[in-house]
């Protein structure tokens, strides 16, 4: 039987050991993936160490598990009842994964379906269980198994490393198509400088925005974002005084869109600031998972024809457009700034990740 090293995590909290383990064949519609990167998600040691007693609705695989989201390699092999995929196809693997029966299933939106789950990190419901025992092998192996309906076509220009950045550059695509933003309206993302806000900001400005609000507290950081385009890339700084009157002094009608990126522990209030910089009609879009209610009037809301919208992740169709447009150079990823490590490395990536991670850091484990 072939093996394969894979860093798996034996205990909540503790660290990832690399073990061998054997390699796995795909199911009749999956394919095996030879990976060559996968991208360390700055808050993987929270889900690893805290997630069960923060969020016990979003479980985690049984241990010993393998992690690992934002895998991209080659295809090694597929199953018997795969023909739209070949071996030695590039791809960039999806994580993640619905039932697959049910009717959001059916209409190519997995991430609606009440068992969603991303292989290699944490589930959305109670059946996550039997999806991660489907698809027990996630990125930070050098191997992978998914369906092949999770597949994104990697174009020749783009690097396995850049690729194993989809994960945050497709939740800001599919958030930008969510809310509607036309070419000549205007968009503010909020905590612009993290590494989802970084990738909102290039496909914001490759969805044709007029103007593009960046607001994060690292004034440094939203210089290099204003150099991407001085004409339309507007900074605002934390801490200088309120979001919204800052906005309005630039731009006093408002913007059309405003996307939240800021994470779980970021201060709620700073949100609830932005929203008011919206104009009537303009749409609130949350990606980061900011914790904490926010408060919203819904008198004031209706008469202004507001919206606030959630979004999760992004689907493989989504996938594919993001690729293309990269490969069409509306997409220019030339500013991260790669930051790869071993499989064998894995604990030591997140150390440094906590330690001097920022939005242009594109920190990956190097399988291959």
């Amino acid at each position: 039987m072939a093996m394969m090293k894979a860093a798996r995590l034996h205990e909540i909290g503790g660290k990832f050991v690399l073990d061998e383990v054997p390699v796995p064949a795909p199911g009749k519609h999956d394919v095996l993936v030879k990976v060559e990167a996968c991208g360390v998600i700055p808050n993987l040691r929270n889900v690893v160490t805290h997630f069960p007693t923060w969020y016990p609705f979003l479980p985690l695989p049984a241990l010993p598990a393998i992690f690992g989201l934002d895998a991209a390699g080659t295809i090694a092999a597929v199953g018997e009842g795969v023909t739209s995929f070949k071996v030695g196809e590039r791809v960039y693997v999806n994580p993640g994964v619905g039932c697959g029966e049910c009717r959001h299933c059916k209409r190519g939106e997995p991430t609606r379906c009440d068992a969603y789950t991303f292989m290699g990190y944490f589930g959305f419901g109670k059946d996550s269980q039997r999806i991660f025992e489907k698809y027990p092998y996630a990125g930070y192996a050098e191997y992978t198994t998914a369906p092949a309906a999770n597949l994104v076509r990697l174009p020749y220009s783009l690097k396995s490393a850049d690729a194993a950045r989809f994960g945050y550059l497709g939740t800001a695509y599919s958030a930008i198509r969510k809310s509607g933003l036309r070419p000549g309206q205007d968009i503010l993302i909020l905590g612009a400088t993290g590494t989802l806000g970084v990738g909102a900001v290039l496909l914001a400005l490759a969805f044709g925005a007029s103007r593009v609000v960046v607001v994060a507290r690292d004034a440094a950081a939203l210089g290099r974002l204003v150099a991407l385009d001085p004409q339309r890339v507007i900074a605002i700084t934390l801490g200088e005084g309120s979001i919204h009157e800052q906005v309005r002094g630039r731009i006093p009608d408002g913007v059309d869109v405003m996307l939240d990126t800021l994470g779980a522990k970021a201060p709620a209030e700073l949100s609830v600031d932005a929203m008011q910089a919206v104009i009537r009609g303009g749409r609130i879009i949350q990606i980061g998972g900011v914790a904490g209610p926010i408060p919203i009037d819904p008198h004031p809301f209706m008469c202004a024809q507001l919206q606030y919208i959630g979004s999760l992740w992004f689907t493989p169709a989504e996938g594919d457009e993001m690729a293309s447009m990269i490969a069409a150079g509306s997409v220019d990823l030339g500013l991260l700034e790669s930051r790869p490590f071993g499989l064998d490395q894995l604990n030591e990536a997140l150390d440094e990740i906590e330690a001097n991670g920022n939005g242009f850091a594109n920190f990956h484990i190097r399988v291959q």
